[in-house]
């Protein structure tokens, strides 16, 4: 008996059962990670810092909910591969089980990796670790991921030992890159969620599905979050959030191989990661360079981010957080065609991205005052 085609399973139908599978596990579990917050007093409590508003103590194990959600997800997921791999339907998986169970060992490391990162982040989210201990941490976990993880950024650079330190330094930027991002209400859950769909397409188009299905499964995590993050948040992400949300991107971002000579001639789609994840690391940089001009640590938080120079251009920190999410959409949708264009329009693309990026910078630093201690107060609520 054939089976009709249109039964068969297809790879969109994987990314989208791990994108509402993530969401609908991290929605279920985020009132738990609320509850246990409160009961072992892991809570965010203003002590006088200029950048925080919030009044009430706010539950901080928002990154406990997205990777317990994350991980039995990726459990489920694996366990249904191999028990539905003997159905008629399932013609993909049959094809692809031998190679995912060659790197159940990988998945492993990975997995162990989105631990490390979550728990660096949240034992700093309870003691405040010192810098230099916290980038230690996020220097080993790079360096597994790496290593074992076997995560290469190659560049086209034939020397191993530039590739690991590339690599190193990617994963270490985008964990404080997410954690600088984090800074107003469903900010940092909302950009993670539409850069890990927009790689979900990336490397699907590429016919890299293991990458673009766990693409998918962190979107649909920091999507689940984002419902209780969003203004005004019942939790917050803590730093333990923000570095899982941003050592997922990593992972993401150099699990796919960009360059296809079959689809286009040029090298240039390696850069696609750049443009992805273009507005929260040209934040980093902007805040980084003017923190340091001024002689400030550039760990230490303000208000001179993106988010908070549209609330000075007068938008409310709702709108502002909006705006923001669409300027990634906007860049990050942009750089999809680079994927099989050619020279000419990847540069046109390209120039387009940063001079959008200019217009921005330019508008926000003409229009309010360079001030590094000025804060940037809450939204007035409705009466």
């Amino acid at each position: 008996m054939k089976v009709n085609k249109k039964m068969l399973i297809q790879w969109y139908h994987i990314y989208f059962l791990a994108l509402l599978g993530g969401t609908a596990a991290v929605l279920l579990l985020t009132p738990l990670a609320q509850k246990l917050a409160a009961v072992w007093d892991i809570m965010d409590r203003p002590k006088g810092e200029k950048h925080k508003f919030h009044g009430a103590a706010t539950p901080l194990l928002g990154g406990a909910a997205m990777f317990s959600g994350w991980l039995l997800m990726l459990a489920a997921g694996l366990l249904s591969w191999h028990c539905s791999s003997g159905l008629e339907q399932a013609e993909i998986i049959n094809r692809y089980l031998p190679g995912a169970q060659n790197n159940l060992f990988r998945i492993a490391i990975i997995a162990a990796g989105a631990a490390a990162a979550v728990l660096l982040g949240t034992i700093d989210d309870i003691k405040g670790l010192k810098a230099h201990w916290k980038f230690l941490g996020q220097l080993l976990i790079a360096l597994l991921a790496a290593g074992p993880g076997e995560m290469r950024i190659s560049l086209f650079i034939s020397a191993p030992w530039i590739s690991y330190v590339i690599t190193v330094f990617w994963f270490m930027m985008l964990m404080n890159a997410i954690n600088f991002f984090d800074n107003m209400d469903g900010l940092a859950a909302g950009t993670a969620a539409i850069a890990l769909i927009l790689f979900t397409v990336a490397a699907g188009f590429q016919q890299q599905y293991f990458i673009a299905t766990l693409s998918a499964l962190g979107a649909g995590c920091a999507l689940g979050f984002w419902f209780y993050n969003y203004t005004p948040a019942s939790i917050f992400m803590g730093d333990g959030g923000s570095h899982f949300l941003g050592y997922l991107l990593a992972v993401a971002s150099t699990g796919t191989t960009y360059f296809n000579p079959a689809i286009a001639a040029s090298k240039v789609p390696v850069l696609i990661p750049l443009c992805i994840l273009a507005v929260p690391i040209f934040d980093a940089m902007t805040v980084t360079v003017v923190r340091t001009l001024n002689g400030k640590p550039f760990w230490i938080g303000d208000h001179n981010h993106i988010s908070h120079r549209f609330v000075r251009m007068g938008l409310s920190r709702k709108r502002a957080v909006q705006l923001v999410h669409i300027l990634c959409l906007l860049t990050g949708l942009s750089s999809l065609p680079i994927l099989w264009s050619s020279l000419a329009t990847t540069i046109v693309i390209s120039v387009q991205m940063l001079l959008l990026l200019m217009l921005i910078t330019i508008l926000q630093y003409a229009v309010i005052p360079h001030d590094l201690d000025s804060v940037v107060p809450p939204d007035k609520l409705k009466k």
